[in-house]
């Protein structure tokens, strides 16, 4: 990764050279990527708990999809609040504030007596999700250098995976005790480690600057980078800020914006109608349908798909700023498509491979994941923090979330039903085919932009396409 105590950063068209204190910007990668490690652990332990919560409270399909699927309204609500309150009290503070909600619903949720208040909990953990998205990529973009930029913001995406594989971990642990309010509650655990931890990190520069804060901005610049490093980064900083983009929504609609928002939130949106949180929302129901009839067992399976998503994330870690993010992309999404056939072919016709579908459906899930794994889940992130204009990066990165959001609510709260009215093969051939779109948007509308300074992104049209 890094070979060297020091990383060489050098600005795209000046030749200056200056020297980044990795273990800085690794500490504050690490710290903002346990808001992952929360995202992750609240978004996939309603696999496992599900099971039992829908015998505790007596759930129709209707109100499971309801209790999987109110996080992702609160992650929306928290998402646009989160944004504008990014931009206007800072990166670290909202992260603060994020990690104070995942605490409190976290020691919520096990305390419910019935699905009405788990329902409110689980609004609440989707406002400290959504707040936590948008903020965390964002300060960790603003404080990386390029030439490990995808790395760094894809430790985001790693610790997201590592939060489902805990989740699922938990859930297979305690699902011999039918424990699903110690599930929940198992949650506070990281949430008081992110609060703890945030204590100890300064605020993004950038958005120092663009409050005037210069002094305190030029402190934490001499924290992790050499004069002449601080002085490069200042410059460019300042002629990003020359720029003149409205703080508001409507302005990111605005000519000048308008096709970073569509990147943004086109890509978002199709990360999630691929049909990824089917797998972390209802594997073991997946698991059920293809045969494997114990809860315990298709819980297990649904965690051996969670570690491979843990896996195979390293290879993008290790990939995006070296092959850069295009190539990713081809490679995972056709793995994806394929995968997807299969296992909607698994569905039409199991006879085909005699006594072993639950085997095949698990190793079609397995590549499934390896392959979003190392493509669209943490480039989306990467993607969604390089491409907007300082001034809004915030805001734009609240529209993407909102996006992904909005997708993900309706492909979680449709899934069952789905599966009910139009039957397994069908609904899978649909993400397949969403796979497919997919191809085509990178193709023709994602841009590279492996190695490339964050004003040098968002200074126009030309630039973001070449």
């Amino acid at each position: 990764m890094f070979a060297n105590e020091e990383e060489t950063l050098s600005d795209i068209g000046i030749a200056v050279q200056t020297q980044i204190r990795r273990s800085f910007i690794w500490k504050v990668s690490f710290i903002a990527g346990l808001g992952g490690i929360l995202y992750g652990f609240d978004m996939g332990i309603i696999a496992a708990a599900l099971i039992f919560v829908r015998e505790s409270f007596s759930l129709s399909t209707r109100m499971e999809e309801v209790v999987v699927s109110v996080v992702l309204v609160g992650a929306m609500s928290g998402a646009i609040a989160g944004g504008s309150i990014a931009d206007r009290i800072g990166r670290r503070a909202t992260l603060l504030w994020g990690g104070g909600i995942f605490l409190v619903a976290s020691l919520l949720a096990p305390a419910s007596p019935n699905a009405a208040t788990l329902i409110v909990a689980r609004a609440f953990l989707g406002v400290a999700i959504g707040f936590t998205s948008v903020t965390a990529p964002v300060y960790i973009s603003e404080l990386a250098p390029p030439q490990s930029r995808g790395t760094l913001i894809g430790l985001y995406q790693f610790a997201l995976t590592v939060g489902i594989a805990l989740a699922d971990l938990v859930g297979y642990w305690l699902a011999g005790q039918h424990a699903w309010r110690l599930m929940f509650g198992l949650g506070a655990v990281p949430a008081v480690l992110f609060v703890v931890l945030l204590l100890t990190l300064p605020e993004s520069p950038r958005w120092l600057f663009a409050q005037n804060r210069v002094a305190e901005a030029q402190s934490v610049l001499s924290a992790f980078t050499d004069e002449a490093g601080a002085r490069l980064l200042v410059e460019d900083i300042r002629s990003a800020l020359q720029l003149k983009v409205e703080k508001r929504w409507s302005a990111l609609w605005s000519p000048a914006v308008r096709y970073y928002l569509l990147i943004a939130v086109g890509f978002t949106v199709l990360q999630q109608v691929t049909g990824i949180n089917t797998i972390i929302y209802y594997g073991p129901q997946i698991f059920a349908l293809a045969g494997i009839t114990s809860n315990r067992s298709a819980i297990f399976a649904t965690l051996l798909v969670a570690v491979t998503n843990v896996l195979a994330t390293i290879i993008a870690l290790v990939l995006v700023d070296r092959v850069g993010r295009k190539p990713l992309l081809y490679a995972g999404v056709s793995g994806m498509t394929v995968s997807l056939f299969l296992l909607a072919y698994s569905f039409h016709n199991p006879a085909a491979f005699g006594a072993l579908p639950g085997v095949i459906a698990t190793i079609c899930l397995m590549v499934y994941i390896t392959c979003f794994a190392f493509s669209m889940g943490p480039i989306a992130w990467i993607l969604v923090s390089e491409v907007f204009p300082l001034q809004l990066r915030g805001r734009g990165v609240a529209a993407a979330s909102l996006g992904s959001g909005a997708a993900n609510f309706v492909v979680s709260i449709t899934f069952l039903s789905l599966i009910k009215t139009a039957g397994n093969t069908f609904t899978f051939v649909i993400y397949g085919v969403f796979c497919i779109v997919t191809l085509l948007f990178v193709r023709f509308i994602v841009p590279e932009t492996k190695g490339r300074e964050l004003e040098s992104i968002s200074s126009g049209h030309n630039a973001i396409a070449s």
